[in-house]
């Protein structure tokens, strides 16, 4: 009589892991670069200051360059969510409110919470519990209207052009450097 084994699969942790690793680098970078402060954001917010522009268009380069080639060199495989026009739309809204009236980003809340900021701790995780709360709320009633307008699927430009992914990061990457490199030069 033969035994079954039986195989226990634990969980994986180490994407958690690497999340967390590279939430507290992300942080601390946020932090120094000086995108914590209320000042610095509401500079931004009246296109006075573009600290906070400058270190997301650093982030944003960074992250593309990273991301496509772990996928190039086949560590990482990419699932695109699908998304819409009409989820795009409630999300902005849902996000440019609550970084309105607070002068905090979710990102940015949570360096300002470990630099002490009492706002960021109190109007911050208090307005992410509401405004979470709310959506989970109303989401049954928008999750088959207005959240399903424009519906674009799951495409991203390369696939959506046929195209290589490179041919959309490398002149993405680049126009984005020009940016910055203006943005240094002008002062901003």
């Amino acid at each position: 009589m033969s035994r079954k084994k039986t195989i226990v699969k634990k969980n994986n942790l180490s994407p958690l892991a690497w999340g967390l690793a590279f939430g507290i680098v992300f942080g601390f970078l946020l932090q120094k670069g000086g995108v914590t402060k209320y000042d610095v954001i509401l500079g931004q917010l009246l296109l006075t200051d573009f600290t906070v522009l400058k270190i997301m268009l650093s982030a944003v380069v960074t992250g593309m360059l990273g991301i496509y080639l772990m996928k190039s060199l086949g560590w990482v495989e990419l699932q695109p969510k699908s998304g819409s026009v009409g989820m795009n739309v409630i999300g902005g809204l849902i996000f440019g409110v609550g970084f309105a009236v607070l002068g905090y980003c979710p990102g940015t809340i949570a360096g300002a919470i470990g630099n002490g900021f009492l706002d960021a701790l109190v109007g911050g995780v208090i307005g992410i519990w509401i405004g979470a709360g709310l959506f989970a709320a109303i989401y049954p009633k928008l999750r088959n209207g207005i959240l399903t307008k424009g519906d674009f699927g799951d495409v991203t430009l390369p696939r959506l052009l046929k195209v290589n992914d490179w041919f959309v990061v490398i002149p993405a990457a680049t126009l984005i450097s020009l940016v910055l490199y203006w943005l240094e030069r002008a002062g901003l």
